[in-house]
């Protein structure tokens, strides 16, 4: 591994030399900046940057699935934003707000890019995809009489199960569920066998983020379509991992996070098709989402304003550019096959180990390892791997219904990123094989 110090602008950052794939092509990766400041190791021998440390220890980062780090290309964005040219958008005619509406509108043309819609006026600007989510369930919810079916499946997020639950419980609408193998993927020809005449919407998930299957869903929304129901798929893991193309999924509805997206928290979008957004009624009431008001009626904005109700998140809008940018100049291919490393040396080291399961082996699953460990709670296990700086996540992954599908309250997952090593995926099952020690 080739490492570089690069300075500027008072900062010093590591490039790094990733080989990954038969190509074995040369990825060039910008070492993240921390949010918090962060003790360091001693020097290396190099004289190359020292990795940040916790409890005495380098950090290795597997918590990317829950929210990634960000790259020096959004933070010195957010910070320029503040800096030089801040100012309230739309409704300012001064250089500022022009400037400042010029950014915003230009982030909204990159998701557009991202997901390559067919226009930026389908790309809503929401707090993250449970808003976005939230947003389609209360607007659309609104057509649905008792007895309409909204079908969802067991993988799901809470973020996708919740804001349906309320349609439950407000206006009688029924939930159906699809299952899950016990690989890990849907089930598909119970899938079809829940469609029916009353099905008013599909919502699932492109890529779970517990198991890291990735789902059929360009074969899914078709379904969907021909049973004459609309689809919402909630892209907030597989939009990290690789190219989506809103058009040729045909989705009707697209939710994403920038925060997982290596952008800022606070900020995220909805696609939706023109046609499908010109027929939902407002989500929330204020300034920018109007088209008049007076005292006797209001009309309303034409999409995406329409859905934007009261100052955006204007310097969120611009990290989450420059994350979409930065992300523009890497091979995404390359990146995939990488992280794939990661979870395959993983995979390898731990081959015959009967004290360690995996939760979910789909073909094709994304780099996400979600495990539990003979005699140990996840709590304790994230705790233990971290005294060795390894950081997991523990818990229920906000996927109640799939851990209770193996039968499981918890479970602790380490997920991987562009910014992974093949050196830390090694630290990682030393680290795990020393916490089994612990509780044996």
């Amino acid at each position: 591994m080739n490492i570089l110090t690069c300075r500027g602008r008072g900062t010093a950052w590591r490039w790094r030399g990733y080989a990954s794939g038969a190509g074995l092509r040369r990825l060039m990766l910008c070492h993240l900046s921390r949010s918090r400041a962060l003790p360091r190791a001693p020097s290396t021998p190099s004289g190359s940057p020292s990795p940040y440390v916790v409890n005495g220890q380098p950090l290795i980062y597997l918590d990317s699935a829950a929210s990634a780090q960000k790259p020096r290309a959004v933070i010195e964005a957010i910070s320029g934003a503040m800096e030089h040219s801040y100012a309230n958008v739309h409704r300012g005619l001064h250089a500022l707000a022009n400037e400042t509406t010029e950014a915003y509108e230009k982030a909204r043309e990159n998701v557009r890019n991202l997901i390559n819609a067919a226009s930026a006026s389908e790309i809503v600007f929401t707090k993250g995809t449970t808003e976005a989510i939230n947003l389609v369930a209360s607007s659309f919810g609104q057509s649905l009489r008792e007895g309409d079916e909204i079908i969802l499946s067991v993988m799901e997020h809470h973020a996708n199960i919740v804001p349906w639950h309320f349609l439950r419980e407000r206006k009688g609408v029924v939930l159906k569920f699809i299952p899950v193998t016990d690989a890990g993927e849907l089930d598909l020809a119970a899938y079809r066998n829940l469609l029916g005449p009353r099905t008013r919407m599909v919502a699932v998930s492109h890529m779970s983020n517990v198991l890291g299957t990735v789902n059929p869903v360009a074969e899914i929304i078709a379904e969907a379509h021909a049973a004459g129901a609309l689809a919402l798929i909630d892209g907030a893991q597989a939009v990290v991992h690789g190219v989506v193309d809103v058009q040729a999924l045909d989705a009707d509805f697209y939710a994403l996070s920038g925060h997982k997206l290596y952008g800022p928290t606070g900020i995220g979008a909805l696609y939706g098709k023109a046609e499908r957004l010109d027929q939902l009624p407002p989500y929330q009431g204020g300034g920018e989402m109007i088209g008049r008001v007076s005292l006797a009626e209001i009309t309303y904005a034409d999409p995406p304003h329409r859905f934007e109700a009261g100052t955006p998140p204007i310097l969120e809008a611009i990290g989450l550019s420059a994350a979409i940018e930065w992300l523009a100049t890497l091979d995404r291919d390359a990146v995939a096959a990488h992280e794939h490393a990661l979870y395959d040396r993983v995979k390898s080291r731990l081959n015959g180990a009967n004290w360690i399961s995996e939760i979910g082996q789909a073909p094709g699953k994304a780099a996400i390892f979600s495990f539990t460990m003979e005699g140990a709670h996840a709590h304790d296990i994230a705790q233990i791997l971290d005294r060795y700086g390894v950081a997991v996540r523990a818990g229920t992954h906000c996927a109640e219904p799939l851990l209770a599908r193996f039968g499981l309250t918890s479970s602790a997952r380490a997920s991987f990123a562009l910014y992974n090593t093949l050196e830390e995926a090694d630290s990682f099952v030393d680290a795990l094989e020393k916490t089994r020690t612990f509780f044996s």
